[in-house]
């Protein structure tokens, strides 16, 4: 054997007793590490744990009825004494006196307007026309035969039916055939009536204008 073959065994040799140290260590520890393991699984599965459920209690059994017993009446109670309290004297009543406002009195109502003024007129004379009654050639033959003529004029009364009342001559002629004529004539002369300051028709006068007669015509 040469000495490469065997400088080669030895280190196999070497290498193979370091193998079997460390196999040996190995199963050791598992050896020892195993049973430990095996009585720990062991122990622990004996102390297993389970529930205990409790029974549930038994029913209650329902009491005895009573026996009969004598009915003893309850004892007087003594209602408490009513303690009333001290009479005080009421308050004094006050009277509100509520003063009483009279209602306002209605406002002064205006003053009637005066009254329209009374239109009061004055008194109206009467008047009419008297020319239509002595026409020209309307002369009397008796001043015609005692050739008379003149100028006259007349104041007449004048009723409330423009009736003439009266005549009565403030100029005369000079002749009484003519004077008479002048009033004769007048007297069927129909006026418009005077009237009062109300309107109302009442007695009047009337003055004729001069009244002329001349058998000349002039």
């Amino acid at each position: 054997m040469s000495y490469a073959q065997r400088k080669q065994l030895s280190g196999n040799r070497t290498m193979a007793i370091i193998i079997a140290a460390v196999l040996q260590f190995v199963l050791g520890y598992a050896l020892v590490t195993g049973l430990a393991a095996s009585f720990v699984k062991k122990e622990v599965q004996n102390l297993k744990t389970f529930n205990v459920e409790q029974p549930p209690p038994p029913p209650e059994k329902p009491p005895p009825p009573p026996k009969d017993m004598p009915k003893v009446p309850p004892p007087p109670v003594t209602p408490p004494s009513i303690v009333q309290p001290p009479q005080l004297a009421p308050p004094p009543i006050q009277t509100v006196v509520t003063p009483v406002i009279p209602p306002p009195l209605p406002a002064p109502r205006p003053p009637a307007p005066p009254p329209p003024p009374v239109k009061t007129q004055s008194a109206q004379p009467a008047f009419g026309n008297v020319n239509s009654l002595f026409p020209p050639d309307d002369y009397p033959e008796a001043a015609i035969e005692a050739n008379a003529s003149g100028t006259a004029s007349a104041e007449l009364s004048i009723g409330p039916d423009g009736r003439v009342t009266g005549c009565s001559l403030v100029q005369r002629t000079g002749f009484s055939v003519l004077d008479n004529y002048v009033c004769n004539q007048l007297r069927h002369a129909r006026f418009a009536p005077a009237k009062d300051a109300n309107g109302n028709p009442t007695t009047g006068s009337y003055r004729t204008p001069p009244i002329r007669f001349d058998l000349k015509g002039g």
